[in-house]
């Protein structure tokens, strides 16, 4: 985008102390000490920061940073105490709109990472007042808010709509669908139940290790709505066997997780590892052939 460069490059560049820079609030992104990190690291330590970070104008001398929380991250590691950065006079829902904007453009990011940058972007519109006053064609055409945040994040608005949703999990079935072990579609069924009774299939995923189907979830959501979701119906309906049930290979994620960039899917995982299996026994053949 050669227009949004140049329009930092006619804004104002300080370099400032990090001291200075506070975390924007309930930022939704995570910074993590992961290999990504560990290039920008090396990368910062070789040509120093070459983008100035984005920060929210508080006073002469103090900021909410707003893109930029991976490169000051990076720089703390480094016990660099000062960085470029261009300052901003933003209202509160600007500011919102452009955290969220400028972090969806990192190259992996999880679902709830994403539910909860969606859902501050759909808050601050709406307190703009753009969910009834903006238009998208010279025929005056009226969009709801989550049908801009689609176009603008290059999603659909039910796709939008489910991240949303994904925000009324408890935050250990929201890490399951992180981990890609609950998909998107039964994850949105499941936030439909109480808290209590998402605490109970937590439990029960704990104990027995196994993750609900797509049917599975429409079938508790039902059972909810008419109060009849208890402890022994989840169990019921867990212990069902699914269609093509197969015996499976239980790997602890911690053991491979740090082979894999953040953000990476469980089927990705998997996809990968079957393809590195394939390539050691075909090694082997080789191996045995050549003697």
């Amino acid at each position: 985008m050669p227009e949004a460069k140049d329009d930092l490059k006619r804004e104002k560049v300080r370099v400032v102390p990090i001291s200075n820079i506070e975390d924007f609030p309930d930022h939704p992104f995570q910074v993590k000490d992961d290999e990504s990190m560990a290039q920008l690291v090396e990368s910062i330590r070789m040509n120093g920061v070459l983008n100035p970070v984005i920060a929210l104008k508080i006073d002469e001398n103090h900021y909410q940073l707003i893109s930029g929380h991976r490169r000051k991250h990076a720089c703390i590691l480094l016990g660099i105490d000062r960085i470029p950065l261009i300052g901003r006079e933003l209202s509160k829902e600007e500011a919102i709109i452009e955290m969220v904007d400028s972090n969806l453009q990192r190259e992996h990011i999880l679902p709830s990472e994403k539910a909860r940058a969606y859902k501050m972007k759909m808050d601050a519109m709406k307190q703009q007042g753009k969910r009834t006053d903006l238009t998208s064609s010279p025929l005056g055409t009226k969009l709801r808010t989550d049908e801009i945040i689609a176009q603008e994040a290059g999603e659909s608005r039910n796709q939008i709509q489910r991240y949303i949703r994904l925000n009324e999990l408890t935050p250990e079935l929201l890490e399951f669908v992180d981990e890609g072990k609950i998909g998107m579609r039964p994850a949105v069924e499941l936030s439909y139940l109480q808290e209590e009774e998402m605490r109970d299939l937590v439990d029960f995923i704990d104990d027995e290790e196994v993750f609900p189907s797509h049917a599975q979830t429409i079938r508790m959501k039902v059972l909810s709505k008419e109060g009849k979701l208890d402890t022994e119906a989840i169990r019921e309906i867990m212990l069902e066997e699914k269609p093509n049930q197969k015996a499976k290979v239980k790997i602890p994620m911690e053991r491979i997780e740090k082979y894999f960039p953040t953000g990476t899917s469980q089927q990705q995982m998997e996809d990968t590892i079957v393809k590195a299996l394939a390539l050691y026994r075909q090694r082997q053949k080789e191996n045995r052939d050549a003697r």
